[in-house]
């Protein structure tokens, strides 16, 4: 893998939070900052864009602070009258 430089301007505070971490890790700043971004990346690959019909759908309903998972147990028992 090629490795290329890269400047960054951050407050200082910042930076030496990442020289502490990086130390406690037994790591490099570089290699910490590197393996953040590809956790990153990795985690936007993971995430599955929403359908047409979800996205439409959203925010059709108040939950009124219910959780999911009530608001579609109570449906279903209307539905089949539990």
């Amino acid at each position: 893998m090629a490795v290329a430089k890269l400047t960054l301007n951050v407050d200082a505070e910042v930076i030496e939070q990442a020289k502490r971490i990086a130390a406690e890790q037994g790591t490099s700043v570089s290699a910490l900052f590197g393996r953040f971004i590809k956790a990153l990346a990795d985690e936007q690959e993971q995430r599955k864009p929403l359908g047409k019909l979800t996205r439409r759908a959203s925010g059709l309903i108040d939950l009124k602070g219910r959780s999911d998972k009530a608001v579609l147990a109570e449906a279903l028992q209307e539905k089949y009258a539990l």
